[in-house]
């Protein structure tokens, strides 16, 4: 039985860390090679589960060492059909893949969660294409594609499913509607570009308000992810009610665009201190902010500094 699920502690008031750029990580750190750009291949073997639990442990620690909650996302962004299809996987496999990482991280929160520190496990989802790219599914087509990963979820321990890296009103719309009718919480978390709009040339404002429109307002908040903070901090008209339905943050590390971006061989990890600065500005801007984590190019350094700048310290003891 999943422990948050009807009473998820990211609506309670408190800030939750969550963790960096996974794939840039285990790319360009790490050194794994992962085809499609796709973690969840690392569920197939003890190696690839034993470095997925030191990559999700170094965060953990991190936030045992902040006195803050955590949010653990399943390394599944990929694991949806067209992606899963290409590298090997029918609809069975991937379903048991999608449960099985679930159950990962129920390992590592009995490990690790803290009274006061809870640990919420969230299904973590991506885009049915390229996460730079619009795409045209319409709404229904969306929710029928989306619907098998979000019930393989509603199904296991996941307190909530996160829609990331998406690009387009229409795939959003059809994610929150499955998850709906599954009766699991979401977040829909869009990727803007270098002029703080969404790839189809939508304001976040147009994109928050057609998926509030089109699902009754069924996310739990909406995020920004897979951008340099510098791209969107202008576009946040902070005096507006669709900005206070941003409750999280998963920038990039690196100010370049997506397209310098998928042109570099090498990884540009930008700088930590300033990423931090520009989080705690973030916050004191938007103190409706719950979620605060990574995206490509991030580590531990770049989630370290976010706790430098946005969490409470614990009191030294004497």
């Amino acid at each position: 039985m999943a422990k948050y699920r009807h009473g998820l502690p990211l609506t309670k008031g408190d800030r939750f860390l969550t963790d960096g750029g996974m794939e840039t990580t285990m790319i360009f750190h790490e050194g794994v090679e992962l085809p499609l750009f796709a973690s969840f291949v690392l569920m197939a073997s003890p190696e690839g589960r034993r470095k997925l639990k030191d990559y999700y442990v170094r965060y953990l620690e991190l936030a045992r060492k902040a006195g803050a909650g955590f949010v653990l996302d399943t390394p599944t962004w990929r694991a949806n059909p067209d992606w899963a299809e290409k590298l090997g996987y029918d609809a069975a496999a991937l379903r048991a893949v999608n449960e099985e990482a679930v159950g990962l991280l129920a390992q590592l929160r009995a490990q690790y969660e803290r009274p006061g520190q809870p640990i919420v496990l969230n299904g973590a989802m991506g885009p049915r294409g390229d996460g730079y790219k619009a795409g045209n599914m319409s709404a229904d087509e969306a929710e029928a594609y989306h619907r098998p990963q979000v019930e393989a979820f509603a199904s296991t321990d996941a307190d909530m499913i996160s829609a990331v890296t998406l690009t387009n009103i229409d795939e959003a719309i059809g994610v929150a509607r499955a998850a709906k009718k599954a009766a699991i919480p979401c977040v829909i978390s869009f990727t803007v570009e270098t002029d703080g709009r969404i790839v189809t040339g939508k304001t976040m404002q147009e994109a928050i308000e057609a998926v509030d429109a089109a699902t009754d307002g069924y996310p739990l908040f909406y995020m920004i992810n897979c951008a340099h903070p510098s791209h969107f901090e202008d576009a946040l008209d902070h005096g507006s009610g669709w900005v206070r339905r941003i409750g999280g943050i998963r920038a990039n590390a690196s100010a370049m665009s997506h397209q310098e971006l998928d042109e570099s061989e090498t990884l540009d990890a930008g700088d930590p201190d300033d990423f931090g600065r520009r989080y705690g500005e973030l916050v004191r801007r938007m103190p409706q902010l719950r979620i605060l984590g990574g995206c490509c190019g991030t580590d531990h350094r770049h989630i370290g500094a976010i706790c430098q700048a946005c969490m409470p310290q614990p009191a030294m003891s004497a």
